[in-house]
């Protein structure tokens, strides 16, 4: 077994490489010659070799490219009428997935540092679950002195960015109270996800677009292993695209693959970092504010599967991922698009690290690609692999270490619609044992 510590440095050494000539292929047309050799080659794109994976995930992976891009399809792919056509899908999550770390954390920590969160007329009035405990404690600690639609000093006022930043990151208070409550599906919506592009109504896209840029910058230029402070909050002051991830994007779009990213994240947000790699907005599929007249940002978002606009019920988290990718992706609208679909209208490749990515991951019919972060859900099904298509990678930089106890699969493993936690099943409704980590 590679150790996390090989693994990183391995990654980190061919991060370095990128710009280098590319070595010679030996795909599955290696004994043609000639021309058609030439041409073989070019329609089997081949993941970076200098790049590495644990184990033989990259010949899993490369396996799924070969069998469904260009390479077994040298004459491209036919359209179909309706739905998504003959071209395979890949479906990618962003946070810890593509990169290492949070972007919307990146986001949210400048503009906090730059004083760009604008006072709201009432707190309450950014979240149909906010409590009234989070609503003292923001007012409190942000003041009411600020004129409403105006920024608040974040930069200075610690304890309004501490609020801020917990009630994001932890769903409380910094006094330890609940700072969501009420009643949502646990597996279409999270309240503090929600909550982060509501935290930006009043600015325009393009506004955000800059913001997120800045803060993009910053975060490139950061040392690996470095943090920052957010009021009185450490976090994570860099973020790194993973380079065999962008790897495998490419490789993928060269092979003739669809590919998106489905983000639990602000759009606008989201679609700054993925155009770096080659993914357009056109594919970048995350929470999705609706605009008010001037065309600013208000803090009702887009549903999705029939569902109405709302205060954020609806976002791609869990089974709403599927739900966007069905919807936006293959065309398929109302009640259907949150279920399960046949073979043909489902992704051929996922990639994930949480349980947010589950259920679109689960759904992949070629490969579930999921770096491991230790989360219950998604590793238990990853561990059980009950289709032999999961692929588990640690992450490529600064690997968690290894869980040591169990996943528990057979009890607790399962967020529940009502956030209850019970068994992990598998399709046919037997329960998943508990699991072991084995690959860290």
């Amino acid at each position: 077994m590679r150790t996390s510590a090989t693994l990183a440095a391995l990654t980190l050494a061919a991060a370095t490489a990128l710009g280098a000539a590319a070595p010679a292929s030996a795909g599955p047309v290696a004994a043609a010659s000639g021309t058609a050799a030439t041409a073989a080659r070019e329609n089997c794109p081949q993941l970076d070799h200098r790049l590495a994976w644990y184990g033989d995930n990259r010949a899993k992976l490369q396996r799924v490219i070969d069998r469904r891009g260009t390479c077994s399809h040298p004459r491209g792919f036919a359209e179909n009428s309706g739905g998504h056509g003959a071209r395979p899908v890949a479906a990618f999550d962003w946070d810890n997935t593509v990169t290492k770390n949070d972007i919307t954390d990146a986001t949210i920590a400048w503009s906090l540092r730059h004083d760009k969160i604008l006072r709201p007329a009432g707190w309450k009035s950014t979240s149909k679950w906010l409590t009234r405990a989070a609503d003292r404690a923001l007012t409190k600690a942000c003041g009411t002195d600020v004129p409403v639609g105006h920024p608040l000093p974040t930069s200075t006022r610690t304890a309004c960015a501490d609020e801020i930043f917990e009630i994001r990151a932890e769903a409380k208070t910094m006094s330890g109270d609940e700072a969501f409550s009420g009643t949502w599906n646990h597996r279409r919506t999270v309240p503090e996800y929600a909550w982060v592009p509501q935290l930006f109504a009043g600015h325009t896209p393009e506004e955000l677009t800059s913001y997120t840029s800045k803060a993009r910058a910053e975060a490139l230029a950061k040392p690996v292993g470095s943090e920052q402070k957010v009021g009185t909050h450490t976090i994570p002051a860099y973020v790194r695209y993973y380079p065999q991830q962008r790897d495998l994007i490419k490789t993928l779009q060269r092979a003739g693959f669809d590919t998106y990213i489905v983000s639990a994240g602000s759009e606008p947000v989201t679609e700054v970092w993925s155009s770096a790699v080659g993914i357009d907005s056109a594919h970048t599929i995350a929470i999705r504010s609706l605009l008010d007249r001037k065309g600013r940002i208000t803090t009702t978002n887009e549903g999705c599967g029939g569902e109405p606009a709302s205060k954020g019920e609806d976002i791609p988290y869990i089974d709403g991922k599927r739900c966007w990718i069905n919807q936006e992706i293959f065309g398929i609208h109302g009640k259907k698009a949150w279920e399960r679909q046949d073979p043909a209208h489902r992704i051929a490749l996922g990639g994930g690290d949480a349980d947010t990515d589950v259920t679109f991951v689960g759904d992949a019919t070629g490969a579930h690609l999921v770096l491991n972060r230790n989360k219950d859900e998604i590793m238990c099904r990853a561990y059980d692999d009950n289709d032999g298509r999961w692929v588990i990678n640690p992450m490529f930089i600064e690997p968690n270490p290894r869980k040591t106890d169990a996943y528990p699969c057979s009890t607790t493993g399962r967020t529940e619609e009502d956030g209850s936690r019970g068994p992990v099943l598998r399709p046919d409704g037997s329960v998943i044992g508990d699991q072991q980590d084995t690959v860290y």
